[in-house]
């Protein structure tokens, strides 16, 4: 096995903590931030660009790859990473979440209570509720072409293990706040159940396929905004043994919203275990960040830089601005002067808010590379000042010019 996880510092006063998670395909210094290149790809950037901006690894969707262009393709080109030229570790995700929020067409929330429905809120007028969940596992219509599908523990097992990235987690069932007490019960029980499937299926799969890279499986832990429900996914993950075989970290996800973030995060991270890594799910917004990391969680990841940048949307200290819009069209000056990226060192505000209102496509790949560079430095700052002792000081100085707070 060529995957470890070490604490190098504790944050006095708190959770958080600095590490190091090592894999076949190299190493990750934590806490970091991994983009998102869902199909394979941050889009509109090119995957040897990665490294360039920061990227110590990526996170590869396994619903994507599974529908387009299919695991088997992935395996048979080597795994992810070289599938896509990228050097560093890799992660894909259960393709849970996928499954049931674009099966059943969700367009602000998620829900899997029918009589919860609301449709302003919840489902997207013109869709049909196309994923069904039980026991087993969940049917699906593919929003590609309309196919029918079926993902169980085993079968995410088993295409996580063919595209082969270096994390990969356990397939649960994603709930959403709008979910009702007894429906999240039923839920974290049945991803219990599911946990230990696939911990069946991930270890028979590591030795039939003995001559790959190992591959390191996370448990992801469910229990929506209920401290209770949430110690009990900790504590079971944390405990979970199949013939000899456990988790090698976690992924915390499901129902959060801003104001309960730290305490869940705080919840489950007092029953995990100190030596194995967190992955937080679906985080990528600076004050969310600084959260996360001051409350245990190790690695994060989320699509908002990327997709923020495609709507001209730019992080800078002081905030994040609209780099389309009128003012800037003058402003022969990068997005941030002190920026080392590769976008600020060779552009000007001007020159890209002409690329924005011109429809250019480079103008999404120099504001992802920017937004992208932005986030993943942050974070790494955030693991530098936990090591200088200085974290606190470095997050009120922040927060107070990026939110004017």
């Amino acid at each position: 096995m060529s995957f470890s996880f070490k604490v190098e510092k504790s944050l006095k006063g708190a959770l958080g903590r600095s590490g190091l998670i090592s894999t076949p395909h190299g190493q990750i210094k934590t806490p970091a931030f991994i983009p998102v290149g869902t199909k394979a790809t941050l889009k509109s950037v090119l995957p040897e660009s990665l490294s360039d901006l920061g990227a110590q690894a990526v996170l590869a969707n396994a619903y994507h790859l599974y529908l387009q262009p299919g695991p088997e393709v992935v395996d048979q080109a080597g795994g992810l990473a070289k599938f896509m030229n990228w050097k560093g570790p890799s992660f894909t995700d259960s393709g849970g979440f996928q499954v049931l929020s674009l099966g059943v067409g969700f367009k602000k929330v998620i829900a899997m209570d029918e009589n919860t429905f609301q449709a302003d809120d919840v489902i997207a007028d013109d869709k049909e509720r196309l994923a069904h969940v039980d026991d087993d596992g969940v049917t699906f219509k593919s929003h590609l072409d309309g196919s029918l599908h079926r993902f169980t523990p085993e079968v995410s097992m088993q295409v996580q293990h063919q595209i082969g990235a270096d994390i990969i987690f356990a397939f649960d069932e994603c709930t959403t706040l709008h979910n009702t007490r007894s429906y999240q019960e039923k839920a974290l029980e049945r991803t219990r159940l599911w946990a230990i499937r696939c911990l069946k299926e991930h270890d028979g799969l590591t030795k039939k396929r003995a001559g790959k890279p190992y591959q390191a499986l996370f448990g992801v832990l469910q229990g929506a905004q209920y401290e209770d429900l949430r110690r009990k996914a900790a504590k079971d993950l944390a405990m979970m043994n199949v013939d000899g075989v456990s988790f090698d970290g976690f992924g915390i996800g499901g129902a959060l919203d801003k104001q309960t973030l730290g305490d869940i995060l705080k919840w489950v991270n007092e029953e995990l275990p100190q030596d194995k890594p967190r992955h937080f799910l679906g985080i990528g917004e600076p004050d969310d960040l600084f959260v996360g990391v001051e409350n245990g969680a190790d690695t994060f990841d989320c699509v908002a830089p990327s997709r923020q940048a495609r709507t001209s949307s730019v992080f800078t200290k002081d905030g994040r601005l609209n780099i389309s819009n009128a003012p800037h069209k003058n402003e022969l000056f990068p997005i941030e002067k002190d920026c080392t990226c590769y976008t600020c060192r060779n552009y000007t505000r001007a020159y890209i808010c002409h690329l924005f209102r011109a429809k250019e496509m480079v103008a999404a790949t120099l504001a992802t590379i920017h937004n992208q560079h932005f986030i993943v430095g942050l974070v790494d700052q955030m693991r530098l000042s936990i090591e200088d002792g200085t974290f606190f000081d470095f997050k009120a100085q922040f927060m107070a010019r990026y939110y004017g707070k």
